[in-house]
């Protein structure tokens, strides 16, 4: 079972965004951006979900 989950919520400029929190209430990722709607932020959470699973780590 997952430690962590996606929230949803909307800005101080009314924009969509997301952010992924652990049990612990840390803030671990966020969007970076604001989503003119809330489906645009969640095709982000399903981009993130698909495309970091098994993403390597670069030191530059």
């Amino acid at each position: 079972m997952s430690k962590a989950h996606f929230e949803v919520y909307v800005d101080a400029e009314g924009q969509y965004r997301w952010r992924l929190v652990h049990d612990n209430g840390n803030i671990l990722a966020d969007s970076g951006e604001g989503y003119a709607s809330k489906q645009k932020a969640k095709q982000g959470i399903q981009s993130v979900k698909q495309n970091a699973s098994e993403a390597e780590v670069v030191e530059k």
